[in-house]
């Protein structure tokens, strides 16, 4: 039984893992570019800016690029006190300008010393996932001007959060395949260490399948799954996001 379950969820995400998945999903944004610190910017962005219709997001992730010339980390790095006015109209439901100019300054101060965003999870130390979230956390928010307000943007396993979209970048970054979704320009980070994110469909489709009972949307249910698909393909667990989120959302499930 267990051999015919994972059968039928290889091959979903034999169906979805494919290149034609990266037009109507916010992976798109990254995809436009070909430099290892822009698709690491540009797919922050768009992972944080990650909620509500997915047309919506994409649309709001090009706007930001256009502002940033379409080349965000020389943006980033050598950007005028002059180009940062156009950041206050910018906005996406509660994301506000304070918080675009926020992250536009952690980026530069980063940028600055490192050469890739990786650096901010790992601190340059071996660890796993929870003190991965924490570290990008504490990193982002310990200048002691960042905004209060910004923090509810960028969630963490302390405050018992899934962590589902910072979950979804990290698998954009640190995934390795040859199917051209996910990037995997991460070599710290390992594939068998991510957590899947728990977005509405995945959760749904997880519960329905038997793969998740937890009822609260938590970190402890995050981590409930991932370990539940981790029986499944211990190096490669988040693989399957693929096939729950394409049974939910394309199959209705």
């Amino acid at each position: 039984m267990q051999n015919d379950f994972k059968s039928f969820l290889d091959e979903k995400v034999e169906l979805y893992n494919q290149p034609s998945f990266i037009p109507d999903d916010p992976i798109s944004i990254p995809h436009q570019f070909s430099k290892k610190q822009d698709i690491e910017i540009s797919g922050l962005f768009a992972a944080t800016l990650a909620w509500g219709q997915r047309k919506t997001i994409i649309n709001k992730c090009n706007e930001l690029m256009k502002m940033m010339d379409h080349a965000p980390h020389d943006f980033i790095l050598n950007h005028a006190e002059n180009d940062l006015k156009q950041f206050l109209t910018f906005k996406h439901r509660t994301f506000n300008p304070t918080d675009t100019l926020f992250f536009i300054d952690f980026l530069k101060s980063h940028y600055q010393k490192h050469d890739s965003l990786e650096t901010a999870f790992t601190n340059d130390a071996q660890g796993d996932m929870e003190v991965y979230l924490s570290n990008f956390h504490n990193t982002l928010f310990e200048h002691p001007d960042a905004p209060d307000r910004t923090r509810k943007h960028v969630a963490t396993p302390v405050r018992k959060s899934a962590c589902k979209r910072l979950n979804m970048y990290l698998r954009w970054m640190v995934r390795k395949d040859n199917k051209e979704v996910d990037f995997g320009i991460w070599n710290t980070i390992q594939p068998s260490q991510l957590i899947c994110p728990l977005d509405v469909h995945v959760e749904r489709v997880a519960k329905r399948l038997g793969l998740l009972q937890r009822k609260q949307t938590d970190w402890r249910a995050a981590l409930e799954l991932s370990e539940n698909l981790r029986e499944l393909d211990p190096q490669d667990p988040v693989k399957y996001d693929f096939a729950l989120f394409g049974i939910g959302v394309m199959e209705k499930f």
